[in-house]
């Protein structure tokens, strides 16, 4: 098992980390983070819950507003894949804004969880020249505060009905069940208070 501190560049917290590799993290001060947005029902209807809204009828975007507590993230995001992703404590699933680089904002999504791990993990990230950074490692578990940013999600739940997510139009909902398999994640950034990876490996690849 081995622990990495301090991935990515300055933290909110001394303990925390940022991901990708490559991201600009700059602390977004210590306001609180906006709330979740919510939107009747459930994930189109298929966990079980109960919805007034038709699960035919796609949502529409909702309007986010600035995470003042994200990092500083570049694009374009990294693709984060895995047989499986699974939730402890998942608090909250909103859409926010965060600053780029360049000063711009884009709408992602927010997860907010205690604990998320990730089997099979494999991490592509690119930028818009040159080869591109992979890794890979049999787990992946991010521990305490979690709070990941991603701009999609496709995977498909354990009843084998798929589900793909595009932000700024959110589920239907602000929940997600508490593991997906086959995951796919448009990674532009995630803070933790500790991150390990099992039977890790990076290169570069053209």
């Amino acid at each position: 098992m081995v622990a990495l501190g301090g991935i990515g560049a300055a933290p909110a917290e001394p303990s925390a980390l940022c991901l990708p590799l490559l991201a600009s993290c700059d602390p977004g001060g210590s306001a609180p983070s906006p709330p979740p947005i919510d939107v009747p029902g459930v994930v189109g209807n298929l966990l079980g819950g109960a919805t007034d809204a038709d699960p035919a009828t796609p949502a529409l975007p909702v309007i986010p507003v600035l995470d003042p507590n994200a990092p500083t993230f570049t694009l374009p995001a990294a693709q984060l894949g895995g047989s499986s992703i699974s939730f402890t404590g998942l608090r909250a699933v909103s859409v926010v804004l965060v600053r780029l680089v360049d000063g711009s904002e884009v709408p992602v999504f927010k997860l907010m969880a205690d604990d998320i791990v990730i089997d099979d993990f494999l991490l592509d990230v690119r930028r818009a020249t040159g080869p591109s950074l992979v890794s890979n490692a049999t787990r992946m578990e991010l521990k305490g505060n979690v709070q990941v940013y991603v701009d999609s999600l496709t995977a498909t739940l354990l009843g084998g009905v798929g589900i793909s997510l595009l932000a700024p139009t959110p589920p239907p909902g602000n929940e997600l069940p508490p593991q997906l398999l086959r995951v796919n994640l448009g990674l532009v950034g995630v803070t933790a208070d500790s991150i390990t990876f099992t039977a890790s490996h990076q290169h570069l690849e053209e």
